[in-house]
């Protein structure tokens, strides 16, 4: 796979990700593409033809590693990192996608049209849900994959001899597993980056959440605080004692003031 390409479009997303998004993608391609490219890929390239059990019985060997591993760990792992990062794909599309009404707009209207969009890559309206979104969907496909290896490999464990009695095998047979200790590091390693993730792409959905809302009720407090200071600084005025605006012999007065009238003095 050619995980060279996928870098080279996701790097166009830090241009929309926050400082967290930028921590984000930096651990996804150093600690588990990186890691799984250099390093997991041979690890596990052994793994079934050093899966050695003690019997000689034709088709044993290959139930008992089905047995044990239904599905490779390598591309477990592969299928959980492009899923992972394909939602980050489309943030870059929706800005593509806002590009092109702008230029379709211009296009209309004159190269002198005021623009659809203050900042085409400004986190506003849908782009903001698309990104909220994506980051949802990210923690969500990570959650769900550590389930599975959870619920696959008896709590990410790989131990050094497993027992399998399974057809055709003619009783109970031992079957090593080849570099163990040197797999479940590396498993380790990987759900631990995985957790971090995790970690980031919900804090980074609560700095969302929390500024949008900052933005919404922030104005509103400052306004019903200006409304308040208002009505401290300007007291309510009342009419005059004994006459209407219409008779010209009253002035508006403030309340709580000694009463005038328009011919004297109080």
């Amino acid at each position: 796979m050619n995980w060279a390409f996928l870098q080279g479009i996701l790097s166009g997303v830090n241009k929309y990700s926050t400082a967290l998004g930028r921590i984000w993608l930096s651990v996804v391609f150093i600690f588990r593409v990186l890691v799984y490219v250099v390093a997991a890929e041979d690890v596990w390239d052994d793994e079934q033809k050093d899966f050695i059990c003690n019997t000689k019985q034709p088709g044993c060997p290959n139930v008992c590693y089905d047995e044990f591993f239904p599905v490779s760990h390598v591309r477990l792992w592969a299928l959980q990192l492009i899923l992972v990062t394909c939602p980050s794909l489309l943030v870059v599309m929706h800005v593509a996608y806002r590009e092109d009404r702008e230029r379709k707009h211009r296009k209309k209207h004159g190269p002198n049209a005021p623009s659809l969009y203050d900042n085409l890559g400004k986190k506003r309206g849908g782009l903001w849900w698309t990104y909220l979104l994506s980051l949802i969907f990210k923690a969500a496909v990570d959650s769900g994959f550590l389930y599975i290896f959870h619920r696959l490999y008896r709590d990410y464990d790989m131990p050094r001899v497993v027992a399998c009695s399974v057809d055709p095998c003619p009783h109970t047979v031992d079957c090593y597993i080849s570099r163990p200790t040197e797999k479940k590091v590396f498993t380790y390693f990987m759900v631990a980056t995985a957790v971090l993730c995790i970690l980031l792409n919900l804090s980074e959905v609560t700095y969302l959440v929390g500024k949008r809302c900052l933005e919404i009720v922030g104005p509103r407090c400052q306004k019903s605080q200006r409304g308040r200071h208002l009505s401290n600084t300007c007291p309510p005025y009342v009419l005059s004692q004994g006459g209407h605006p219409q008779e010209g012999n009253s002035v508006l007065i403030k309340a709580g003031s000694a009463t005038m009238d328009a011919g004297g003095y109080p």
